[in-house]
């Protein structure tokens, strides 16, 4: 029987907010595999881990800051001295957690967590799926790492966040924190598990090639033409006006996607920042010659995406949910703004008292039917566990 529970708390001091969250998750629930835990960035992280490993003891713990706050039952939580804990407990479970600071190469640290993972998982087979945390970056190239391991498993996932996308995000399991790294939790069980990964956002007639990139997530050039002044063609605004930090907010409800193969999802890719050669840094990889098409959307279809992509999660499932783990973008997040308690109203409206965590990513990982496990932007990955 697959049960969870959740825990929050607002206490200022790190260590007792870390105690409280957890005491409060613990609450009725017996054979506690994991716990997943996601803070504000203005805690001492390792302080936290101390209060919330004094009530959990040997209870393995993943996660990482979120931003500007978490959703649960209890509504929206949010401030500088959040913590959410969600404890998983069930008979038919075993969990393998490992954390890997990068030291060279994001691909190898990849591989090094999926085989400490496995080992602590105490199992000799691949996971049946796996959740998955880094920092923003190279999310895609530790992905690749644990599948050179695991093969081709589903995953779901997000990148930590912090408040000012200035890198003061962390990531943590029980051994610490870091900000630079990447870290692992491998599900083995026979209970039932869905996830729904969307942008929900719809495409417009507005399409152009990669002809030109620098690196993996510069978008240097559309048909030839500067990024910047191809796209603000697109939405008819003045390129000056999408330069800097203005482009990522301008962007929001209108954002860059590309099509998987089999042109089932549309990852969506959000423009981060404008450059004076009027060239856009992407928050995901891009590759040349492939297509990048204008997505829309407006504030409110924003919000009540969420209980679209909440109902489509159920009937993939199939059976009664246990528990939800939602992973929300922040770049969503702060396009909603202050209506973000209508989200809180939307997720209560459609779970019931499904006990739920929602944390704000600054990358979303997912997949879609047959397709390859994803990194995407402005995205939902929501996550349904089964009874």
């Amino acid at each position: 029987m697959f049960n969870a529970n959740v825990g929050s708390s607002i206490l200022v001091n790190s260590y007792d907010a870390g105690m409280e969250a957890a005491k409060l998750a613990m609450d009725n629930l017996n054979e506690i595999k994991m716990a997943f835990m996601y803070t504000s960035c203005e805690h001492d992280q390792e302080e936290v881990l101390k209060g919330a490993s004094e009530v959990l003891k040997d209870v393995p713990i993943i996660g990482n800051t979120s931003f500007t706050g978490i959703i649960t039952q209890q509504g929206f939580i949010g401030g500088n001295t959040f913590v959410g804990i969600m404890v998983i407990s069930s008979d038919d479970l075993a969990i393998g957690i490992a954390g890997v600071e990068k030291e060279t190469d994001a691909r190898e640290a990849g591989q090094k967590a999926a085989l400490d993972a496995i080992e602590n998982s105490g199992k000799k087979q691949i996971p049946n799926y796996f959740y998955m945390v880094a920092p923003p970056g190279e999310e895609e190239s530790y992905l690749k790492g644990i599948t050179d391991v695991i093969g081709r498993v589903p995953c779901f996932g997000g990148s930590a966040a912090d408040n000012t996308i200035e890198g003061k995000w962390k990531l943590f399991t029980n051994n610490g924190s870091f900000a630079d790294g990447v870290a692992v939790a491998f599900f083995f069980t026979d209970s039932s598990f869905a996830n729904e990964y969307t942008g929900a956002y719809r495409e417009t007639c507005n399409s152009g090639v990669i002809t030109k990139l620098s690196g993996k997530r510069t978008l240097v050039e559309i048909d030839g033409e500067p990024a910047i002044m191809k796209y603000s063609k697109w939405v008819s605004k003045d390129p000056s006006k999408l330069l800097g930090g203005n482009l990522l907010l301008e962007t929001i409800l209108a954002p860059l996607g590309v099509k998987d193969r089999l042109g089932d999802l549309v990852a969506i890719r959000h423009p981060m920042f404008g450059n004076d050669d009027f060239s856009m840094n992407i928050g995901s990889n891009l590759a040349v010659n492939t297509c990048v098409i204008q997505m829309e959307s407006t504030t409110d279809e924003l919000i009540y995406s969420v209980e679209t992509a909440l109902k489509d999660l159920k009937e993939k499932l199939g059976e009664d949910i246990s528990a939800l783990h939602l992973i929300h973008c922040g770049g969503r997040r702060a396009g909603i703004g202050d209506r973000i308690n209508e989200v809180y109203g939307t997720i209560k409206k459609t779970v019931g008292t499904v006990p739920f965590i929602m944390e704000f990513t600054f990358g979303e990982y997912g997949f879609f039917d047959d397709g390859n496990n994803t990194c995407g932007g402005l995205m939902l990955s929501f996550t349904a566990f089964g009874k």
